[in-house]
């Protein structure tokens, strides 16, 4: 593709869990990309392999500072998503959400790029509504130990629609629901990498709560083909829409399965349940469908292999001088959180 004909697209956090495999995506679709992150939980790892590609950049930027660079799209992914991460430093977290949404959307509003938010299932807090659609505007705890999180993203998505009615600016906004996949850090506080590391270093699974509470788990590939596809939508489709997977079930069925899958001796723990956890959680994605073409495609089953596979790489590369991350500045239960 002649180099004047390519997208130049910014990814924040692009070093991430979802970043990494967005980023990919986009160099396949023939964009040029400039990664940026700030490797508070992104990895050098993650992209380390697309460094050599003649269209990719990568650039360690905060985004909570301006940044100044000429693209055409961007995704705005920057923030730590997991309760092991996001409760270390609340108001830094905050501070992500919300100055690095307004650093995004003023440099929006300066190149004129097209611009999307990753937002999060976590807006609808602890819902009273099931399954949780668009219009459903969330039941949360504004004072919380999560509130960092759920309220920065909420105040991110104002600040997306305020740019839209104020300055006409071009926005999309994605709530996306838990992802799972290759890539997840192994100690960042979500289930699936949780119990699927305990299950293969034979520890007990540690289920917080009686494992009844519920969530829908959507594979990393599906999500950024959701991501792209809402990027690319028409501009009428400003969103909020919600990425997920329908598929709905209790912790303690995720919990079994990932056991016999890795043919595991652990037992399941019940521990008591985190302050704001949410007892259940599926999206409505009839929106996806209508305005995006769009549905989760890969079966837990496969997906569950994949990141098994993943981390059982992972583990076998460790030794006790060289760890695949750095361990957490903070032990954290393992909440089924959303992936970004």
């Amino acid at each position: 593709m002649p180099h004047a004909l390519r997208k130049r697209v910014l990814v924040t956090g692009g070093a991430g869990f979802l970043g990494s495999h967005l980023c990919e995506r986009l160099l396949a679709d023939g964009c040029e990309v400039l990664c940026v992150d700030n490797f508070f939980t992104g990895r050098r790892e993650n992209i380390a392999h697309l460094l050599s590609e003649p269209f990719f950049e990568m650039l360690r930027h905060d985004v909570t500072f301006p940044l100044y660079v000429e693209v055409d799209e961007i995704y705005n992914l920057a923030c730590p998503a997991s309760p092991v991460h996001y409760q270390f430093d609340p108001v830094q977290t905050t501070k992500t959400s919300v100055h690095g949404a307004i650093n995004m959307l003023g440099l929006a509003k300066r190149v004129k790029a097209k611009i999307l938010q990753a937002s999060t299932s976590e807006v609808y807090g602890d819902p009273e509504l099931h399954p949780q659609p668009e219009s459903y505007r969330g039941s949360v705890n504004p004072v919380g130990p999560r509130a960092c999180y759920d309220e920065g993203k909420r105040c991110a998505e104002t600040l997306f629609f305020d740019y839209y009615r104020q300055h006409g600016l071009n926005i999309r906004v994605a709530r996306i629901f838990n992802t799972y996949g290759p890539r997840m850090l192994p100690n960042d506080g979500r289930v699936v990498s949780n119990f699927i590391v305990q299950a293969l270093k034979g520890e007990d699974i540690t289920v917080y709560g009686d494992g009844s509470q519920t969530r829908s788990f959507c594979y990393v590939d599906d999500l950024i083909d959701g991501l792209v596809r809402l990027m690319n939508a028409p501009d009428d489709v400003t969103g909020p829409v919600n990425i997920g997977n329908p598929r709905e079930m209790t912790i303690r069925e995720l919990a079994e399965r990932v056991i016999d899958m890795v043919g595991s001796r652990s037992r399941v723990v019940l521990l008591p349940l985190p302050q704001d956890d949410p007892l259940q959680r599926r999206p409505d994605i009839t929106l996806a469908g209508k305005a995006l073409g769009w549905k989760p495609t890969v079966e837990l089953e496969t997906g569950l292999q994949s990141t098994v596979a993943y981390f059982r790489d992972l583990l076998a590369q460790q030794t006790e001088d060289t760890p695949a991350f750095v361990p957490a500045p903070a032990a954290a239960p393992a909440i089924a959180e959303v992936a970004e």
